[in-house]
């Protein structure tokens, strides 16, 4: 979800948002959405519209991670509704993709897909390009779930670009992953390794091993498909370093399907036996 930051708030309610948010970086969701709806109470009471949208916003963020869909819904429109009275574009298409989102979460994406091109429009003149990174990404996973595969990856391919423009690591590594996915699905492997291999790189630099192992696990996915065992045990086997040095979780199907391939690798004319 794209958060609110906090601006010019109610006095009376700054106290309890201090808690909410303190709650929320813990991830006691419950507790950050009582302060929240204390906040608000206040905020209903005072001539502060922003302080208003940004508590009703939270609350609707809130919601959404705790797959309440329904309730951020409503909290989300209600945002959106003082939005538009002013006029603020970028802050109504952030909106319009947040109420997108919850209704991909809710499993209802063809519900999604006319907010997130209303909030396309609105973004695109302002160059909003964090936001554009974002949205155009969910567009393009909407393609991809439909099998559009050329819309989807035009798409993945504009939300890197915007990526980089604004040095967003974490949309470079997620979006390089999802596109890899996308060419796997089309049978472009080629393709698919390319963008899985930059995913891993980014991923490495930012410190998130639970990312690289997924887009190795795709990556062995790749190779087994093609024949190239080697390549597809050095991945797993990655992951399962990984693992042990990290704790990123795994299931056994990694280590069954590592010892699969090696027993397949060794059987393998020309392989070398120990």
């Amino acid at each position: 979800m794209l958060t609110v930051q906090p601006s010019g708030e109610a006095p009376l309610s700054e106290n309890d948002k201090h808690k909410a948010r303190i709650y929320l970086h813990r991830g006691n969701l419950e507790q950050a959405r009582f302060w929240y709806e204390q906040a608000l109470k206040e905020d209903r009471t005072s001539d502060d519209r922003q302080a208003l949208s940004d508590t009703l916003g939270n609350l609707g963020n809130v919601c959404a991670m705790a797959g309440e869909y329904g309730q951020a819904e409503t909290y989300y429109r209600e945002v959106l509704a003082i939005q538009r009275g002013e006029r603020d574009p970028a802050a109504i298409g952030q909106t319009l993709v947040n109420l997108g989102n919850v209704q991909v979460e809710a499993g209802r994406p063809e519900q999604a897909r006319p907010y997130y091109l209303e909030a396309l429009d609105l973004l695109e003149p302002i160059k909003d390009y964090r936001a554009l990174g974002i949205l155009y990404s969910n567009l393009a996973l909407q393609d991809s779930a439909d099998g559009q595969w050329d819309a989807a990856i035009t798409r993945f391919k504009k939300a890197l670009d915007y990526h980089r423009i604004v040095g967003d690591e974490q949309g470079l590594a997620v979006t390089y992953s999802q596109l890899g996915r996308t060419f796997f699905q089309a049978a472009r492997l080629r393709q698919a390794e390319k963008c899985l291999n930059n995913a891993c790189e980014h991923f490495i630099k930012l410190g998130q091993p639970a990312g690289e192992a997924a887009a190795l696990r795709l990556l062995a996915d790749l190779y087994e498909q093609t024949g190239e065992l080697q390549n597809a045990i050095r991945c797993l086997e990655r992951v399962l370093l990984q693992a042990t040095r990290y704790g990123v979780p795994h299931g056994e199907d990694d280590r069954r399907r590592l010892a699969r391939l090696r027993d397949q690798g060794q059987s393998q004319p020309g392989a070398i036996h120990p």
